[in-house]
């Protein structure tokens, strides 16, 4: 027995020497004292040894175990130190160079547009409420007014996902949501994402964002939207813009108006930005249809209300005067870096 573990310690030494790598050490390791290491069978192999050697020879396997250890922890120590030098001398690092600096983010375009048009109503007294962007078709279209044959539909190009569900094609349905739970009166701003079946283009995108808003309460009139969507337009565009309402149609109000500001580049005048005309149209609004309020459980003879939408790009675009939606979309740091 005392020559089996000489042996072993021996052989065990000697590969340890030849070890060039961390992983052959722990080779080692395995193969002699592991669980199914060869010192671990000398010990299960003590039931023939005579009782009366047995103490002795337990103690001289763990003297040999001892000993191989001993030399795996020097050896590993021995090699660490070399592969941290050998590290060193390639990632030479100089103290005196700068540090490098890091890149710190900021907010898009988009959001500073949007954070910057929620300042504006909620200081109006509006809130500010979220809906699915997966929605019923009930409520992203007939309890707007847009019947199954209305040709809104054809022309908003809608995903669907089935013949309920669909892809909102606009946040009105955030509207008849709130409408529908009949907590009057209503003033509340509904920003969020869009999907239409546009081809990408330097205005139209398949995925954009929109605000609308709705107000809903007795005596609500139209001068009460266009005295709203002024005081809009100076606070975003600055005090001097003047508002042109231009008679329209949507389905969900009635009546409905387009509405332009004053070109804020050249104060009316005309010029490139405004195409020579000095108008801007910015967003659509009108007095909410009668049928949309008892759709939505509200009495038309008791209350009236406006709503009012705008495509957030739309904002953006006119507010730092690019010329291309794309950008806004393709993440190019030299353009984001700009705001």
């Amino acid at each position: 027995m005392e020559q089996k573990l000489q042996s072993i310690k021996e052989e065990a030494l000697k590969l340890i020497q030849a070890a060039d790598a961390p992983e052959k050490l722990n080779d080692v390791r395995v193969k002699y004292l592991g669980k199914k290491g060869e010192l671990t069978a000398v010990l299960k192999g003590m039931k023939d040894v005579a009782p009366e050697d047995r103490p002795k020879v337990g103690q001289m396997v763990n003297d040999t175990r001892a000993e191989i250890e001993d030399a795996l922890e020097a050896s590993k120590k021995e090699m660490d130190a070399k592969i941290l030098e050998e590290r060193l001398k390639k990632e030479v690092i100089d103290v005196t160079l700068p540090a490098k600096k890091n890149e710190v983010g900021h907010r898009h375009p988009n959001t500073i547009a949007l954070e910057e048009v929620e300042r504006i109503f909620i200081g109006m007294g509006y809130e500010v409420v979220e809906g699915p962007e997966v929605e019923y078709d009930l409520y992203n279209f007939e309890k707007l007014n847009i019947p199954a044959d209305h040709p809104a539909k054809d022309e908003q190009d809608t995903f669907y996902v089935n013949k309920d569900i669909v892809l909102r094609t606009q946040t009105s349905p955030v509207q008849a949501r709130v409408m529908e739970q009949g907590k009057l009166p209503i003033r509340m701003i509904a920003p969020g994402r869009v999907f239409r079946s546009d081809e990408v283009d330097a205005t139209h995108s398949p995925s954009f964002h929109q605000i609308e808003g709705l107000v809903i309460d007795k005596n609500i009139t139209f001068a009460d939207l266009k005295g709203t969507l002024e005081e809009f337009a100076k606070e975003l565009f600055g005090p001097e813009t003047k508002t042109k309402f231009r008679p329209h149609h949507f389905p969900f109000t009635e009546p409905s108006a387009e509405v332009d500001v004053s070109c804020f580049k050249c104060g009316g005048k005309g010029c490139r930005f405004c195409k020579g005309s000095g108008w801007i149209e910015i967003l659509g609004c009108g007095m909410v249809h009668p049928h949309v309020l008892e759709m939505c459980g509200i009495d038309p003879n008791e209350y009236t209300g406006f709503a009012f939408g705008v495509g957030l790009e739309r904002i953006a675009l006119l507010k730092y005067e690019i010329d291309d939606m794309r950008l806004l979309y393709e993440n190019d740091i030299r353009f984001l870096r700009q705001f």
